[in-house]
């Protein structure tokens, strides 16, 4: 008896919905791009962070592990260690650094070892002329070292000065590439920590170790954290100009995504509201014969929410499909890169228009209860 009455209420609210197609079909367009756009931004909302800290990490490392306490410098094994407490899919490079004062032609410039492929890739922003290190004897010099000693590229040079035992070193070097980066960078020598330890003399000696790190924020710290307490000797330390405009960059984002949300949703509740509202107008004879012959208000009522339950659920089932292809647009225009597709979102955007349907179709629904049938069939 109940599986009768569910399917001839089913088939009620349908008939009525294909017979009024016209003005249904208006509805259910809103709902459709009300949940396309509220589906596409929630689905770019959480992809936010992982998309706008790929971009950021464009603009060099920001998080650094430093000694800590009275250590002066950090050990190969302190440095394995520190960069294995960060996530591996999260971390894009992690560059090991020493530095001593050298000279060229009797002028100090600061010359630094590091791991060339780590340091290319957390530092992406540095334009080299020519090409960086690839053999033995091989070093990158920055702008301003080139222009103040007049070395271009393939010249031939010889560092000097005071190795880690206090005596007297020389080394040749040839200019693989130029640094230009517009920062500290360009008064600088750039050469592998192997060249760098062979011409010191000393091994197993490491100042500062810059990691580019997808993570932000909160998450950010807490891994910096996590580093500081469970490494002796090194402490971890958030670059604060680069996280901090990423905080604020994506604040703001996320603040124009609910503003935006809010109002579509609001736009869906206006249009399904006027559409049910110009329905109940249209049938206002019907629904006054129903009640003389003694419908009940309760049946009027979950009739109106059936129909709008229905258009709600079909328009979300096309939102969710249709937001996820608006999102992908949105990430490969702005991002260039594909976004992730959120499985839990698609029944979400489906309870979240059929609720927001429902509500637009309270007031409707009032104004079906008032309609007095006496005034309505003496066609007043």
């Amino acid at each position: 008896m109940a599986g009768k009455r569910q399917r001839f209420f089913i088939k009620m609210v349908v008939s009525s919905i294909v017979r009024r197609r016209s003005r249904m079909f208006v509805a259910l367009l809103a709902i459709a791009i009300g949940a396309t756009i509220l589906s596409g931004l929630i689905t770019v909302y959480y992809d936010i962070p992982r998309q706008m800290g790929r971009e950021f990490r464009s603009y060099g490392a920001n998080l650094v592990i430093v000694p800590s306490g009275l250590e002066t410098v950090l050990t190969t094994e302190t440095v394995k260690a520190a960069v294995a407490y960060l996530p591996g899919e999260e971390l894009i490079g992690a560059a090991p650094y020493s530095y001593r004062m050298v000279k060229i032609n009797e002028q100090p410039f600061m010359a630094a070892g590091t791991d060339l492929a780590e340091a290319r890739k957390a530092s992406p922003y540095w334009f080299v002329s020519g090409r960086w290190p690839e053999r033995e004897g091989e070093a990158l010099i920055g702008q301003q070292v080139s222009e103040m000693i007049r070395l271009n590229l393939g010249s031939p040079f010889t560092i000097t000065g005071t190795d880690s035992r206090g005596q007297g070193m020389s080394r040749e070097f040839t200019v693989s590439g130029i640094v230009q980066t517009g920062g500290t960078e360009e008064a600088f020598i750039f050469m592998s920590l192997s060249d760098f330890e062979a011409m010191m003399a000393e091994g197993d000696r490491i100042d500062v170790v810059e990691c580019s790190v997808s993570s932000s924020g909160e998450d950010l710290q807490a891994l910096a954290d996590r580093i500081s307490a469970g490494i002796p000797g090194a402490e971890a330390r958030l670059v604060k100009r680069v996280t901090q405009s990423e905080g604020a960059v994506l604040t703001k984002l996320q603040g124009l995504v609910y503003l935006v949300t809010v109002i579509v949703l609001l736009l869906i509740m206006i249009c399904v509201a006027t559409t049910m509202m110009a329905v109940v107008a249209e049938r206002r004879q019907e629904i006054g014969l129903r009640k003389a012959l003694g419908a009940a208000n309760s049946a009027l009522v979950l009739e109106f929410l059936g129909e709008g339950a229905f258009l709600g659920a079909l328009g979300g089932l096309l939102g969710a499909v249709f937001g996820f292809i608006f999102a992908q647009a949105v990430a490969m225009n702005v991002f260039n890169r594909p976004i992730s597709f959120i499985p839990q979102l698609a029944p979400l955007t489906v309870i979240a228009s059929v609720f927001i349907t429902g509500l637009a179709c309270l007031i409707p629904v009032r104004s079906a209860t008032e309609v007095d049938p006496a005034i309505v069939l003496r066609g007043e």
